[in-house]
This record gives structure tokens, sequence and C-alpha cells, in this order.
């Protein structure tokens, strides 16, 4: 059988079709049977709070509404945080004789967004038939148990990262229900700052270690492979951010005057950037690659396994080319890569002058892999800019400096990331993946996604290990408007909670 015929069978078949030899996953799901419409109301009234990060009323309202869900189900809950910082939600339930931990993170948090680009109000939790973008219809709550399983429920926080936090609440409901009794200590941490980068997760789980130590920290994020098969991850890229700013004259010049005399410093930002890759997408920054800690071979056979997925997505997404090649998308997220995230010069469009900007702007960020030193690299992309002719400073240029030389720019350097990879052969590796596999079906094993989380933030401090458990649809528009979560993602999420709970 052919890797692509294979591919399809699995996209065809039914997760119900491959989850049947867990027993806690069987009870999860005989228990949502019964209380879907119970199970997606307390999802709504969730999603209904505003989560965005820096909004710090609403994340408190976020942290207590999610301590009271706790509370319902006979788990403690602490609201832990470091000054500054948002809470953590954290619970715990005991298991006597248990000889491991087991921690389960989300996070409550969202992306920043304007209202105006979304179909329906971010946090007025919205029931489609199907995606907007294919012309989905707005549906009343059905009554009951009626929920079509290619449903979308959209609001921010819908895929990520609120859907693990209601499933594993959810989880634990039919455990009980069902008598199936836990064999690990488990810990539950609710993160609200990830979507802001994480800036006070390792101090907080620094400051109260004991806490917050667990054999295993199942990072509950993430999107499934794009087969919709369930997916298992040992890895993440961290994320460096470069803000560049290059200029030109004093204040904008019109363009008829002084074109062709004044430099352009849009032009110049446009052929600063070019010179960072070449036309296949390769960095061309000095030793941008030299720190790179290599895949060994369980993980290259990892990715030899995974189901071939770049045709099908180029004519989803309407690409006509990619980077890299020949080289896969998995492939090519398990290196780092330096991306445009945001470009801005003047105006555009019918706003448009006759001029010659005074500055141009752009955002980088790199996607850092194991191996890799934020810091390291930033001070590479710095001496590139520099090897390009330019003055480089990191606050506004005084009009001397601005003066004395031909091409100047602010470069600002940070926060930065580093990324993270556990083992696939670890006994706990193993285990995860028995598990997973005996709920979901045949999973798709990664060394490392391509997305960011604070993977070290968690293993620096407390000297434990991370594994990635996906959950939401791969076509959920994350950090972007519009974000949904296909119903059945949630269905699958609360089996699979269940099982690894039981662990």
């Amino acid at each position: 059988m052919t890797r692509h015929l294979l591919t399809l069978l699995l996209v065809l078949l039914p997760a119900a079709a491959f989850a049947q030899t867990n027993a806690a996953s069987q009870a999860a799901r005989t228990w949502r049977q019964g209380h879907e419409r119970a199970i997606v109301d307390e999802f709504v009234s969730l999603l209904s709070i505003p989560n965005i990060a820096s909004d710090r009323a609403n994340i408190q309202r976020n942290a207590e509404a999610i301590a009271a869900m706790m509370q319902k189900r006979g788990i403690a809950p602490k609201l832990v945080s470091v000054p500054g910082g948002n809470p953590i939600v954290f619970g715990e339930i005991r298991t006597p004789g248990a000889t491991r931990t087991i921690a389960f993170y989300a996070h409550y948090d969202g992306q920043p967004l304007d209202p105006k680009e979304w179909a329906s109000p971010p946090f007025e939790p919205t029931l489609r038939d199907k995606r907007v973008e294919d012309g989905g219809r707005v549906l009343p709550l059905p009554a009951g148990a009626a929920f079509d399983p290619e449903w979308r429920l959209y609001a921010r926080g819908a895929a990520d990262d609120k859907a693990p936090i209601v499933a594993l609440l959810t989880a634990v409901d039919a455990l009980r229900a069902a008598g199936i009794a836990f064999r690990a200590n488990l810990k539950f941490a609710f993160e609200g700052e990830e979507e802001g980068g994480s800036p006070n997760l390792e101090r907080t789980l620094a400051a109260n270690k004991d806490l917050f130590a667990a054999d295993v920290w199942l990072m509950c994020d993430a999107p499934l492979y794009q087969t919709r098969q369930q997916s298992i991850i040992f890895g993440a890229r961290g994320v460096t951010r470069v803000d560049i700013t290059v200029y030109g004259p004093r204040t904008e010049l019109h363009s008829g005057h002084y074109g062709n005399w004044a430099p352009n410093p849009a032009m110049s930002l446009a052929r600063l950037l070019a010179s960072m890759k070449d036309d296949s997408g390769r960095v061309l920054v000095d030793h941008f690659y030299d720190d790179v800690v290599p895949l060994g071979p369980v993980e290259k056979k990892a990715l030899l396994d995974a189901p071939a997925i770049d045709a099908r997505l180029m004519q989803e997404l309407w690409l006509g080319s990619t980077d890299g090649r020949p080289q896969s998308l998995n492939e090519l997220i398990t290196t780092p890569s330096l991306n445009i995230r945001g470009m801005a010069s003047s105006r555009i469009g019918a706003q448009a002058s006759n001029v010659i900007p005074s500055s141009a702007e752009v955002t980088i960020d790199v996607r850092m892999v194991k191996g890799m030193d934020g810091r390291k690299t930033g001070q590479q992309i710095v001496d590139h800019i520099r090897k390009q002719g330019f003055f480089v400073v990191d606050r506004e240029p005084t009009a001397e400096e601005r003066r004395a030389h031909a091409k100047v720019a602010k470069v600002v350097v940070g926060p930065v990331g580093v990324g993270s990879r556990t083992p696939m052969d670890l006994p706990i590796s193993q285990e995860v993946i028995r598990v997973v596999e005996s709920a979901r079906g045949p999973a798709v094993k990664l060394p490392t996604m391509g997305g960011g989380l604070p993977l070290q933030e968690v293993e620096r401090p407390l000297g434990t290990r991370t594994i990635v458990i996906p959950m939401g649809n791969h076509d959920n528009n994350q950090h972007s408007f519009d974000e949904n979560l296909r119903i059945q993602n949630l269905w699958d999420g609360i089996e699979l909670m269940a099982a690894l709970l039981t662990m």
C-alpha cells in the first residue's frame, strides 16, 4: 500500500474505528454522548470571557472561572503568580500509592484581535454548520445531543487554547462517573500569558518548584496533523524577535522634487531583507545554522513515516510553489527559519502620497531549534546588517549619527527564544505513544512542531520532560480572525484526555 493511499484511508476512516481498546476513552465517549449540550454550554461560558493577555481584569475573570470549574469537580484550585504576572490556575488530584506525577498544561489567554475582521463577535461564541470560508451558516445551539461533528464553534480561544481545559475537566467527570481510578498523581497548570511569550512562566515555576514538580508535562496545545490524524509532538521551536528601522530624510520629501537624489529607506530595507535569504528560502546570515542539533535516527524515521501532506496543503492554500524544495514541510519545520512578520513605510493604496518616506520598519521572527541561542542568533543578524554597510544602533539615532553615515539602522533584539526536543525513544515517550494510540488509533509522531510553546520555560526550572499533545483542527484560524474549533475535535479530545489521565 502506498503512503498516499494510506494517508487517504486514514483521512476517510472515522476516529471511532480506531478508538476501541482504551477503557477510559470508551467511558469518556459514553459520558459525552449523554452530556453534549452541557459540555458545550460550559465551553461557551468560558469562551465568552475576553482573554487578551494584556487585559488584566478579564484575564483575572478567566482564571476565576476556571478555578470555579475545578472547584465544581472537587479539585482545590490555586491562582499562582509572581509580581506583574497573570495567574497560573493550578489544581491537583492526589492518588494513593501513586509513584509518579503527570502534569497537564494548557493556556487560557488568546492573541490580540480586531473585532471588525471577524464574521461574528469574537467573544460571542457562534455555532456554524461549516467554515466561514465555505459559506457556513449560523446555527442555534441544539437541545440535547444533536451536534453534527463537522459543525464549528467560532470564538477567540476556541482552538487555542481553551478547548483542552474543558476536555480535561470533562474527562475527569466521565472517569469518576464510570468508577475508573487514576494511577498517577495529576496536576493541572493553565497559563494566562502564553500568547504574550510566557514572560513569567519560568519565574513562577522556579518560585514554586514543589507545587509544579512532575515526571512529565503534557502540553495540551497545537492543532492535529493536517490529515486529521492524532499527532504526538516531542519538541517545539522557540521564537526570537528582531525589530529593524532604516532611516532616510528627516521628513518625508516630495518624490518629484527629490526622487533619484534622496535615498529611499523602503528600498534600502528591501535590499537588506533580500540579502538575508536566497531564492530557495535558505538563510544567508553567517553561522546561522552552526549550532543546530541534528535529528537522530529515530527522529528521521518518524519524519519518513509521517503521511505526505505537501501536495494537499499546496492545493488547499493556493500555493504554486514552496520554499526549501525538495524538502517537505515536516522536514523544514525541524530547521530554523527567518520570517518577515510585517513591514511598514509611509502609506499605500488610496492613502499613498508622492513622497520619499522618512523611515521603513520591519519585524522579523526567527524560529529557533534545539542547540540555538536567541541572543547569539540576534547578534549574528546585527553583524549581517553591519556587513551590508549599515551603522547600527539599538535606540533612536541622533541627528549627528544620521548625518555621519550613509546607511543607519536601529536594531532591537528581543524577546529571545530557544528550541526544545524530548527524545522520542525515552520510556515515558514510548508510553505516551502507546496510550494515545490506544485511544485515537495510529498517531503521527513528529520530533518538533513549527510553532512555539514554552517547553524550555517548563523544563529548565523543574528538570522535567515535555511532550505536546495537540487537539485542535488544523484549519482553525488560530492567531487570526474567525478562530474556530470543529466539534468532533472536542469530542475526540475528551476521549484522549481520559486515556492520558489514567496512564
